[in-house]
């Protein structure tokens, strides 16, 4: 790379910085601590107005009240959105870290500021890169017992309508009204959870004409598909 012709020349005095002005004074840094402290000071306080204090954490009571000081409704998907975001472990509560960790990074420390997030974030997990991973997340979120690996079916229909009902509203409700039918599955695990969205993204329908039982899908989705196929013949006319 060619070298700019206002580069300084090299001092003969050791130890001098070749741009004195760029160095930050030890006030500005100051200042910028301080501001950092100052912010941390704000979400803690946010933290400590919904959280249990006899848990340390924000509890599903608190919760509930962050959702009506947000304006929004406790079983919105932004809710789960935002459990996302601040990378929440146990479904319907936020431990102390998990709070300051996820609003300093998004720069988040008032409910005014939370609420507009909510907005940003909703585009962040719509982007296809992120929904993948919060769909995962979404279905994780719902395991509340150690070493659990599915999720009753009742929960999972209201999972798919409330992470996938606005993009697949036929799929969905047709999956519903299967699942809800059916008596050989009690639970649904990760990998079937994954497929339903696989599922979703790769299938014509509902003509149905590309799914193809021969590969690699769950036993539930062939059964799901051989369902349609028999009963909803009306949803088969192109």
């Amino acid at each position: 790379m060619k070298k700019l012709d206002t580069m300084p020349r090299a001092s003969k005095r050791k130890n001098v910085p070749r741009n004195p002005s760029s160095l930050t004074s030890p006030d500005a840094s100051s200042g910028r601590v301080k501001a950092k402290t100052k912010q941390m000071e704000k979400i803690d306080n946010l933290f400590d107005k919904y959280a249990n204090k006899l848990f340390g954490m924000i509890d599903p009571e608190g919760i509930e009240a962050l959702c009506s000081d947000l304006k929004v409704d406790y079983t919105d998907v932004r809710i789960l959105m935002l459990a996302w975001k601040l990378k929440a472990a146990k479904q319907g509560y936020f431990t102390q870290n998990e709070w300051q960790t996820g609003l300093k990074a998004l720069k988040v420390d008032t409910i005014r500021k939370l609420k507009k997030a909510l907005v940003a974030i909703e585009k962040e997990v719509m982007m296809p890169s992120n929904f993948e991973d919060f769909y995962s997340y979404a279905f994780q979120y719902c395991l509340t017992e150690e070493k659990q690996k599915g999720v009753d079916i009742e929960s999972i229909c209201e999972l798919l309508k409330l992470v996938l009902g606005s993009q697949f509203c036929s799929q969905v409700d047709l999956l519903i009204e299967y699942l809800k039918i059916q008596s050989e599955y009690k639970v649904i695990n990760l990998d079937q959870w994954t497929n339903f969205l696989r599922f979703c993204n790769e299938i014509s329908f509902p003509d149905l004409e590309n799914y193809d039982d021969t590969q690699a899908w769950p036993l539930i989705l062939d059964n799901f598909v051989q369902w349609m196929r028999e009963k909803h013949t009306q949803f088969l006319i192109i």
